[in-house]
């Protein structure tokens, strides 16, 4: 039975949403947890600080490093790492799960607001990506997971929302190229992306409350980033894979557990058809 028990893994965006599930399922191996996030304060709106997130990974088993962190700061990042390997004595995996949205067309976009979007999302994860690397080369099984949608040069996922699909593609062809940079090393690089929307605060903010009743909960795509990572990172690269897909490869028929309302009609996520 394949276990992450030991293993470091480096979070970005651990605070809340499906960054704080993915923390907490490792945990519950008893895996070190490097929680990173901006968030150091509560939030009047939104749940969720990188010590609270710390102390229910501890709470699951695991170990905990709370670290506030800005990808967009390379030196921050560079020093985020450094400071997990000299309190774990390495890094095993690293999910690239920080993401700004706005899925606004190109006038509704202000230029800081797809600053923001490309220096999270594409600049982001080839930051910290870089940053893991070298760390990464010395583990057992290592691991780049991204949670960004599989390409597909169609206009109609670009037309509505041009900025923020080029941010998550950047992302995505992140995972493309160092997913073959990376394969002599033995290092894993793959996306994650949900089959249905998931019932986050970015789904609370971008859409109708009818699309967040109709979506999953954030441990779905918990679970998928879960046997991913312990997949043979060898072997299992280069993917672009979907939550349920993985989970019905573990061998799990049952997602109703996972539904925000169960038995309701799920809403298809953006990028998927």
């Amino acid at each position: 039975m394949s276990s992450l028990k030991g293993k470091t893994i480096f979070i970005t965006g651990a605070t809340r949403g499906i960054g704080r599930e993915i923390a907490l399922r490792c945990a519950r191996d008893r895996a070190n947890i490097v929680v990173t996030g901006k968030t150091l304060e509560p939030h009047p709106r939104l749940s969720g600080t990188i010590h609270s997130v710390a102390q229910e990974v501890e709470a699951a088993g695991g170990r905990a490093l709370a670290i506030q962190l800005d990808v967009r700061d390379a030196d921050a990042v560079a020093d985020a790492v450094k400071q997990a390997v000299g309190a774990f004595g390495g890094l095993d995996c690293l999910v690239n799960n920080a993401s700004a949205i706005s899925l606004t067309g190109t006038l509704d976009t202000p230029v800081k607001r797809l600053d923001l979007m490309l220096a999270v999302n594409l600049r982001g994860t080839f930051v910290c990506s870089q940053a893991c690397i070298p760390h990464l080369k010395k583990a057992a099984n290592p691991h780049i997971l991204t949670l960004s949608p599989p390409l597909a040069m169609s206009p109609r996922w670009f037309k509505d929302h041009v900025g923020y699909t080029v941010a998550k593609y950047g992302m995505s062809m992140c995972t493309l190229g160092m997913s073959e940079e990376l394969r002599a090393h033995g290092i894993a690089v793959n996306s994650l992306w949900p089959r249905t929307t998931i019932a986050t605060a970015a789904i609370e903010v971008n859409f109708p409350e009818a699309i967040l009743k109709a979506s999953r909960k954030p441990a779905i795509m918990a679970d998928a980033a879960y046997a991913i990572l312990n997949r043979n990172s060898r072997t299992a690269t280069g993917n672009f894979y979907i939550d349920e897909t993985v989970l019905r490869e573990e061998g799990v028929t049952e997602f109703d557990h996972y539904a925000v309302t169960p038995g309701a009609r799920l809403y298809t996520d953006l990028f998927l058809d």
